[in-house]
C-alpha cells in the first residue's frame, strides 16, 4: 500500500515511532522532495484517519511497525495517497483485506443497513467486525457521525437508502 509506504519512510529514516509533526512534514517535503508541506500535512490528516498514526501530546504515534514495511527502491507515492477515504470505503477496503470478497462484503453491508435501518457506515463497521477486520479506529467515527445525527444504535434511520439504491 502506497499510503503506508508513504507514511512509514520517516519513521524509518529516523529510527523511532514517534515524530513530530513537523519533523514528519519535513522528511517527506524538504527531505524527500516528495510532498509540499501543504501537502505533507494532507497526508497526517489522512493516516491519522486511517489509523495509520495517532497524534498523541503533539507527537505523531505509528500504530503499526514501520520496520515491517518494505520500501521499494526508487519508491515514489502517488498523490492519490493524499485522498481521504469515507468511512464506508476504509471499512471495505479492511473486510477485503481480511479475506472477504468485495462484492460479498458490499452485499452483507448493504443488508445490515437494511435490516438495522442504520447508516452506510455503521453497517460497514460492523460487517468489518464479525468479519475479523482491523477497524476499530473507524468505530469511534462513526459514533461521532451518529451522534451528530442526534441517533443511537437504537434509533431508526429508516429514512436512509442503502448505497446501492443511492
Amino acid at each position: 500500500m502506497s499510503l503506508e509506504v508513504a507514511v512509514a519512510v520517516p519513521f524509518k529514516h529516523r529510527a523511532k515511532e514517534r515524530l513530530g509533526e513537523g519533523e514528519f512534514v519535513v522528511a517527506l517535503s524538504l527531505d524527500r522532495g516528495w510532498f509540499s508541506p501543504d501537502q505533507a500535512k494532507r497526508l497526517v490528516d489522512v493516516a491519522v484517519g486511517r489509523g495509520l498514526v495517532a497524534e498523541e501530546d503533539g507527537d505523531l504515534v505509528a500504530r503499526f511497525d514501520p520496520d515491517d514495511v518494505t520500501v521499494p527502491e526508487g519508491f515514489t507515492p502517488d498523490e492519490d495517497v493524499l485522498r481521504e477515504q469515507s468511512t464506508f470505503e476504509t471499512a471495505l477496503d479492511a473486510i477485503v483485506a481480511a479475506g472477504v470478497e468485495k462484492q460479498e462484503a458490499v452485499a452483507g453491508i448493504n443488508e445490515r443497513q437494511r435490516a438495522l435501518a442504520i447508516t452506510i457506515e455503521a453497517a460497514a463497521v460492523l460487517y468489518a467486525k464479525e468479519h475479523g477486520a482491523a477497524i476499530d479506529h473507524l468505530a469511534a467515527d462513526v459514533r461521532e457521525s451518529l451522534a451528530a445525527d442526534g441517533r443511537t444504535a437504537n434509533e431508526s434511520a429508516a429514512d436512509e437508502p442503502a448505497e446501492a439504491e443511492r
